[in-house]
């Protein structure tokens, strides 16, 4: 069994090089939780423009000789995915080890679960995803760091340079900021508070209200004391805000922990930026130390909102 459970180089290099496509996307499938409730743009690489069309006019009673000039206005944003590599060392016995740990693999059938080379690399790439996950709210972009956090500019980031610029802000309808504190006896009137100052256009649509999960814990702890009586309060976590016919969701993630915002936007207007489709992001091993290799891999990665127009979206700061 150890004869089978010992990898070369070569091999590890032919695996990389085999199932590149695969580990690169390794990366994304383990942000599956977050990326579930946004919209994937595969084929980004540095910068592409993206943004809402509208215009004015209208169909009014016929009048051959009517005619309105249409203007279209176009809502440009960048969604710009940023280059970024990583260099992981392992000692490949180890990694054998801990995937062995994981399916159980000891002896007779097991051994038909032993992993591969293929498997080392996998458990590698897969664990590159959850640092993309706690970088999609908090990220900011810093070419000379060298954490995920640098990478890029996360929704949070983002919604803190608009904020300052002016181009998310009350006037605009797509702000508003609470004046007191979340707590568990007026988290369900805040809800009801940012469902009922949406535009109407936007709260006819499917949204997803993304907030932390104490601000979720808070409201169903109110909904259950204000509604405890009620017949129709047949569970304990609301997933929609009362009021809103079902529309408005509450999505608790764990990777905006600390955030002073929530978001409130359809699932369109969450974009994630990749690449995956050329062939300028790579994965390789390499020997530089005796009994170590280095995982070495580069790839494109970024976010943004489609439309910050409050149509199509609307933030909430809290105290």
């Amino acid at each position: 069994m150890a004869g089978k459970l010992t990898f070369t180089l070569q091999e590890f290099q032919e695996a990389a090089t085999k199932w590149r496509s695969d580990l690169l996307m390794l990366p994304i499938i383990g942000i599956q939780e977050t990326l579930k409730y946004m919209t994937a743009r595969p084929g980004i690489r540095y910068k592409e423009n993206v943004g809402a069309l509208s215009g004015d006019a209208q169909f009014g009673p016929y009048k051959p000789s009517r005619f309105t000039d249409f203007n279209l206005n176009v809502d440009y944003r960048t969604l710009e995915t940023f280059m970024g590599s990583v260099v992981a060392k392992f000692e490949p016995n180890s990694a054998v080890s801990t995937l062995l740990g994981q399916v159980g693999a000891t002896k007779g059938d097991g051994q038909m679960k032993a992993p591969t080379a293929l498997h080392v690399l996998a458990l590698i790439a897969r664990g590159l995803s959850e640092h993309l996950n706690e970088a999609i709210w908090a990220g900011k972009r810093n070419a000379a760091g060298d954490t995920t956090m640098d990478l890029f500019d996360g929704f949070d980031t983002i919604t803190t340079k608009e904020v300052t610029s002016g181009a998310i802000a009350a006037e605009e309808g797509n702000y508003m900021k609470l004046d007191e504190e979340i707590t568990s006896a007026n988290a369900v009137d805040a809800a009801k508070e940012i469902l009922f100052s949406l535009d109407p256009r936007l709260r006819s649509q499917d949204l997803y209200m993304f907030c932390t999960q104490d601000f979720a814990d808070k409201y169903n702890e109110g909904y259950l004391l204000s509604h405890g009586g009620i017949n129709y309060n047949t569970q304990y976590s609301q997933t929609t805000v009362e009021g809103s016919n079902g529309r408005l969701h509450i999505i608790p993630m764990y990777n905006k922990i600390g955030s002073k915002f929530i978001h409130i936007c359809p699932k369109s207007n969450m974009l994630i930026g990749y690449d995956q489709m050329g062939d300028v992001e790579s994965v390789m091993v390499k020997e530089y130390e005796p009994f170590i290799l280095s995982y070495i891999a580069t790839m494109f990665f970024g976010c943004q909102f489609e439309s910050i127009d409050k149509r199509r979206f609307k933030v909430v700061e809290l105290v």
